[in-house]
């Protein structure tokens, strides 16, 4: 971006006193404190399943959507950008998921006179396309782990996979979150899979293009926090480690990463602050990695808050959604900080714990702990129905300690003290994990949770 259209935009941009939340749940809450924190106005939407959640008294303004399905309701430009006029709001957060990363409502938002809460749209143009972003930040000096451009074609991608080598995994070039990807153990399988991720990159993200990349069987999954501002600065705020996963979907992360050296973390996390400066990237961001055997590879960056910030801000003390509101409005990054204790999040999920699928059903019972070092993110309240159109996130129960023994002993606690009736969750299997040797030990990867839940099956089974 060059410093003529960062002037034009700084020029234009207005000031920030009320801002809508494009978003629902727990981000949504945390975006109406943050906001409340800052004596700014804010605007939440609701469609009819979100209608008892408890920040709808907690903002300045609550405004129904018409539709149940995220089609009609929180992914609705239209609906939102109405909304944001009538209620007078000068300023959009987009929270995580959603509109988040979509660059055309980003420009709407713009263009409409409001202020986006995120980086230029140029940018969740650029780093949405997974390919792209894995070739800019190479040609700035990150390390990647071999891939392929896009596949157009069954040849093209026996060509690519000849020079990756198997076992390797497709994945969609537009999407995130592990949807679509097929890991390939030969050529044989490979048709297949291409054809099975392109299905479902096509429904999820409304984009088809596929790209390949070397499959790492028990990496650690790294990522690092960064901060810009409109001045052309950038810093970082340390690693997450965020490696315990299922199905692709984290479950637990934690800052600092147990086990790896610091000071690689360290030069990882000012060579990605180093790059985004470089290029003029503007806001929050998130730079994703794999870890293995001392090798680090980028795999994407997120241009939104994430939904495991809270583990950051407890280990530096900056608030990450203030941040970001800050940024948006032209303010400077803040002083670079020290990272302090040990802080780790689990995520409760309503869902059944046989079959793992989505639990839905009515809170009969919804008791958060009120716990030293403990915070509970949740857009959730007693009484309020978990409806089967929206993510399964009910809460994010977050710890800091001095140590990481403590921070585990007090996240462990709270979920044990956590009191939800109703709908059926995942809380024993994350207490499981935090117990488990290995997780004690800091030996984690992103096969751990199938081995403990292997393990489990196989005691089961005697």
């Amino acid at each position: 971006m060059s410093s003529d259209s960062k002037s034009a935009r700084s020029q234009s941009r207005p000031v920030i006193t009320t801002v809508l939340i494009a978003n629902r749940g727990a981000i949504a809450r945390r975006i109406v404190r943050a906001c409340n924190e800052l004596g700014l106005a804010s605007v939440v939407v609701f469609s009819p399943a979100d209608a008892g959640a408890p920040y709808l008294e907690e903002a300045s303004q609550a405004y129904p959507l018409t539709g149940l399905r995220p089609v009609e309701s929180y992914l609705d430009q239209e609906q939102l950008l109405q909304i944001a006029q009538q209620s007078g709001a000068d300023a959009v957060h987009p929270g995580y998921g959603f509109l988040s990363e979509n660059p055309v409502f980003a420009r709407k938002v713009m263009d409409a006179g409001m202020v986006f809460i995120g980086p230029d749209p140029v940018w969740l143009e650029r780093m949405g396309d997974k390919v792209n972003a894995r070739r800019l930040m190479a040609e700035q000096g990150m390390t990647t782990f071999e891939g392929s451009g896009l596949i157009t074609d069954i040849d093209s991608a026996k060509q690519a996979a000849e020079q990756i080598g198997f076992p390797l995994v497709v994945k969609p070039s537009g999407g995130g979150g592990g949807m679509g990807m097929q890991v390939v153990q030969n050529v044989d399988g490979l048709e297949v899979a291409l054809a099975q991720a392109k299905a479902v990159a096509d429904a999820a993200f409304g984009n088809a293009d596929l790209y390949l990349e070397r499959w790492i069987e028990k990496p650690r999954h790294i990522e690092y926090q960064i901060l810009a501002d409109e001045q052309g600065n950038a810093m970082q705020l340390y690693e997450r480690e965020c490696s315990v996963q299922r199905r692709h979907q984290k479950l637990i992360e934690e800052s600092p990463a147990p086990g790896i050296d610091a000071a690689l973390l360290g030069r990882q996390a000012e060579l990605g602050a180093s790059i985004c400066a470089s290029l003029g990237y503007n806001n929050l961001g998130t730079l994703e990695t794999l870890y293995n055997e001392g090798e680090t590879g980028f795999l994407e960056m997120n241009t939104r808050i994430q939904v495991e910030h809270g583990v950051t801000e407890e280990v530096t003390g900056i608030d990450l959604v203030q941040q970001q509101i800050l940024l948006a409005g032209g303010e400077a990054l803040p002083k670079p900080v020290p990272m302090v204790g040990h802080a780790i999040e689990v995520r409760v999920y309503a869902e059944d714990a046989q079959t793992l699928m989505p639990s839905t059903g009515v809170l009969g019972v919804f008791q958060p702990p009120s716990l030293h070092g403990v915070r509970i993110e949740t857009g959730y309240q007693q009484g309020q129905e978990v409806s089967p159109y929206y993510d399964a996130l009910l809460a994010k129960v977050i710890a800091k300690g001095n140590t990481r023994a403590q921070a585990i002993g007090r996240v462990t606690v709270a979920l044990q003290a956590f009191n939800i009736q109703g709908v059926q969750t995942n809380v024993a299997l994350l207490v499981r994990v935090l117990q488990d040797s290995e997780f004690l030990a800091g030996n984690v990867d992103t096969g751990i949770v199938e081995r403990i839940l292997l393990a489990s099956r196989k005691v089961t089974a005697l």
